[in-house]
């Protein structure tokens, strides 16, 4: 093993993954994965159509253990070869990340190992360094099942939104879309192999705050839209189906674009020294190809490079949170046994509320 490394266990219980991972962080930042195990509960919560926070909270409790052994053993270590344990303390399902960081802080004491509680939005942010050696400042275009944000990132730990979602994330408007059309759980995998058989020309859905002046999003009124297109198609072909799903997510990705475009101004006058800026789509919806595939087809003209983690790093697990923790723990972000959860937890804790955001900003 590199001995000149921080070597770190990353414990993620937000939501429906149990997962533990080891991840090294050598002296010059370049970072390795020794482990990543990951126990999914998707076929518990998939007859409900979305996750139940008591299964998930149950779950994890009766399958931490054994997933941190695993990672452990995958990773061919001890207790004793780690330097710190990381551990998402929010945001997220509170029973679920309760688990994770009780715990996480049992271990802490047990092992006298220090604790570092990460926000699960930063290891998402941070993932990218993970496996690539990009700089500071870049911009972030994060989304996810609950969120939707785009973001600088001014280092570890120091967050600038530029906007949000001022009520349904992208990946819950998929996962919606899918619900309505009886298309199964998880639903934006589902929606994005529909969309791609399907004609995107075929409905003209409404493209949010397209015009707003803002960077916000808004992906209530599209959802609506589409329930309406189904109500009065019923009963839907399959390929009424993909023309809906396919016209859904080239609104989706048209006002994606439009905000990008807006933050990359944006993002170009606060770092006038950067004349390519690198762009990161990070979270679960990161996975989507065909998002990645049509904002990278304009990466050109809007003079960026753009970057995406691969698949199983883009949906929650334990090597992103081990890798925040490495990152943190490098610049001395310990935390004690007083910590708590924060089932809501902003990057960017002194921006401003979106106007009609709620609690969701």
């Amino acid at each position: 093993m590199n001995n000149n490394a921080l070597t770190i266990l990353g414990i993620e219980t937000s939501c429906d993954e149990t997962a533990a991972a080891i991840v090294q962080r050598t002296n010059d930042g370049q970072g390795i994965i020794l482990s990543n195990i990951i126990n999914s509960q998707i076929e518990k919560h998939k007859k409900y159509g979305g996750v139940v926070p008591e299964i998930a909270a149950r779950s994890h409790i009766s399958t931490i253990e054994n997933v941190i052994k695993s990672s452990l053993n995958q990773a061919k270590m001890s207790f004793d070869d780690i330097d710190a344990i990381a551990v998402t303390a929010g945001p997220g399902l509170k029973g679920g990340l309760l688990v994770g960081l009780t715990t996480a802080k049992a271990l802490s004491i047990a092992k006298n190992l220090p604790l570092v509680g990460i926000n699960h939005l930063e290891a998402h942010a941070l993932t990218i360094r993970l496996i690539k050696r990009i700089e500071f400042p870049y911009l972030l275009l994060l989304v996810s099942g609950g969120h939707t944000q785009i973001l600088i990132v001014n280092d570890v730990g120091k967050y600038e939104r530029l906007g949000t979602t001022i009520d349904d994330a992208v990946g819950e408007a998929y996962d919606k879309v899918a619900k309505l059309l009886n298309l199964g759980y998880p639903g934006g995998p589902i929606v994005e192999d529909y969309a791609k058989k399907g004609d995107s020309k075929k409905i003209k859905f409404p493209r949010p705050l397209i015009h707003s002046g803002d960077l916000n999003f808004s992906f209530s009124g599209l959802k609506t839209a589409v329930r309406r297109e189904i109500e009065k198609s019923i009963p839907l072909t399959k390929k009424e189906a993909e023309n809906i799903c396919s016209s859904f997510q080239d609104s989706v990705i048209s006002v994606i674009i439009n905000k990008l475009e807006g933050s990359i101004k944006l993002f170009k006058i606060k770092n006038p020294n950067i004349t390519k800026p690198n762009v990161v789509i990070a979270g679960g919806v990161a996975s989507n190809k065909t998002i990645f595939n049509s904002i990278d087809t304009f990466s050109t003209r809007l003079g960026i490079t753009l970057h995406v983690a691969p698949q199983d790093l883009c949906t929650d697990n334990g090597a992103m949170v081990a890798w925040a923790g490495a990152e943190r723990f490098s610049k001395n972000y310990i935390d004690n046994l007083s910590i708590e959860v924060r089932p809501r937890w902003p990057l960017d804790p002194d921006a401003k509320t979106a106007i009609g955001a709620g609690v969701k900003a």
